[in-house]
């Protein structure tokens, strides 16, 4: 592993270790129902155990989507570590008592849910949101923009009529004079048609009586199928210590969810390999963030040597997560059916931010923005009726590491006899949907975590960072990653040896 310091790489803090197997903890259920979902056996949640040791508060119980996501990420990774570590053995046959003890706490998770904001580049601290990304009041309420790329900048500024400069106090008071003039809803329509993003503020219950909300609400919070009965061309795994060793992750997402989902592959073994269009390059901090653990290059797929070297990296894959909009990259032949038929035994993860049907479906979107349009934003609103946001972007990661779950289960099924490929489907609008249906969380987060012992510091080649630590821990599990963050395309378009 590389040279860490500031934490502990031999266990967790002190504030872990208080209240394990905390009583009500996961009274909501929910660590139940997303294993059930990704199809795991009841009998391995008795492996679970919980601890406080600190959380942060919000208007909707965002520390228990973040338990039940970390806990079932960790025990799939757990499940798939037992299966891999010693003879071949059932899935099917697998005792509980097998099965590494994982251990979730609250501190830990809301260190690692708010990894962004302790993200420190050379004492730099990591950019979050663009001055143009942000809640705008509109002639009939609010709007949330997001602008933080370059390209959704100038489209935002475009739907406006506006031309960007170098002021950006005189251009957020033109934006914001544009969008105090307009409704809502109105301004949203003109942004999505010039492929930018805005989302007009609305209420729970508005938006889970419109068609788009209906959508959300009706899919499951984890999409799961196999895909052929053909034996599969996938590579064997051998037994290892890390239960994702091995594996070849070709990652193609970007900002957090998907990043996040992939960050956790890396941390448990896998060989990931994240690809960017040369076109549009990912942003260094979010590449500093969530490049833990994984390799970055560039492939433009519309040049025919770049598609070559594509279709190569495929032909050995295991697993392809996706993280953008649904029929985005049909035109390079990258649909999640074009790709099991070329490559039987893979397993495809995808992401979206509104779902895969509806008409939302093609819309692009962020965490912030589903917050906005799915009424969290009011539910957190302050005292004076302005929107709020969660402590953290809980979508984001909550997804990410529940799309990591869904990939380690089916890399565990897919041991099994069929060998068929799989194909996963996640949505950030469906995540919020089920948070919202949450009950009051009974562990109200009475005190800040502290977060001190829960970071620590590396040399990289993005210069000296400070970092969150994972918040995946079972028995044996590794504390950090094996490799710091690439810097945004430095390294080769291949496999690790």
């Amino acid at each position: 592993m590389f040279s860490g310091t500031g934490a502990s790489d031999t266990g967790s803090s002190d504030a872990d270790a208080a209240g394990t197997n905390a009583s009500g903890i996961d009274a909501s259920g929910l660590t139940g129902d997303l294993w059930a979902a990704l199809g795991g056996a009841p009998s391995l949640l008795e492996r679970v155990g919980y601890g406080t040791g600190g959380g942060l508060p919000a208007a909707v119980p965002v520390m228990a989507l973040g338990r039940a996501t970390t806990a079932v990420c960790a025990l799939a990774a757990a499940e798939l570590a037992a299966v891999r570590s010693g003879p071949p053995v059932s899935v099917r046959g697998l005792v509980p008592a097998s099965v590494p003890a994982v251990r979730v706490t609250d501190g830990a998770v809301a260190t690692a849910f708010t990894s962004e904001r302790h993200l420190l580049i050379d004492g730099r601290p990591g950019a979050t949101f663009a001055p143009l990304s942000r809640f705008w009041p509109t002639a009939d309420g609010w709007i949330r923009t997001h602008a933080n790329y370059p390209h959704h900048r100038a489209r935002l500024l475009t739907a406006l009529g506006l031309r960007d400069r170098d002021d950006t106090d005189a251009l957020v008071a033109e934006v914001a004079r544009r969008l105090a003039a307009t409704p809502g809803e109105q301004s949203e329509q003109a942004v999505y048609a010039a492929d930018g993003l805005a989302v007009a503020v609305r209420t729970a219950s508005a938006w889970a009586a419109g068609e788009p909300g209906r959508a959300a609400a009706a899919r499951p919070v984890v999409e799961r199928r196999a895909v052929g009965t053909a034996p599969a061309r996938s590579r064997a795994l051998p037994p290892a210590a890390l239960p994702a060793e091995g594996v070849r992750v070709l990652d193609l997402t970007r900002v957090i969810a998907g990043p996040v989902a992939t960050r956790t592959l890396g941390l448990l073994g896998a060989d990931v390999l994240r690809i960017d269009s040369p076109r549009l390059p990912e942003l260094w901090d979010a590449q500093a963030d969530t490049g833990f653990g994984k390799r970055s290059t560039a492939l433009d797929l519309a040049v025919r040597a770049d598609r070559a070297v594509f279709e190569e990296l495929l032909g050995s894959a295991d697993v392809v997560v996706t993280g953008y909009r649904p029929g985005a990259l049909d035109r390079y032949g990258l649909s999640a059916e074009a790709l099991l038929e070329r490559r039987p035994g893979l397993i495809v993860a995808q992401l979206s931010a509104w779902g895969f049907d509806g008409p939302w479906a093609g819309r692009r979107g962020f965490d912030s923005l589903v917050q906005a349009a799915t009424g969290i934003a009011l539910l957190q609103a302050d005292a004076e009726g302005r929107p709020g946001a969660l402590p953290g972007q809980f979508l984001d990661h909550g997804t990410g590491y529940l799309i990591a779950a869904g990939v380690l289960r089916a890399l565990t099924e897919r041991l099994g006899p069929d060998g068929a490929g799989r194909l996963l489907r996640f949505a950030l609008a469906t995540t919020a949907a089920r948070l919202l249906g949450l009950p009051a969380d009974p562990v109200p987060a009475a005190e800040r975590p502290d977060h001190s012992g829960r970071l620590a510091e590396t040399d990289s080649p993005m210069g000296r960072l400070r970092y969150a630590l994972p918040p995946i821990r079972y028995d044996g599990s590794p504390t950090t990653w094996s490799r710091p963050p690439s810097r945004p395309a430095a390294d080769a378009p291949r496999w690790q040896p």
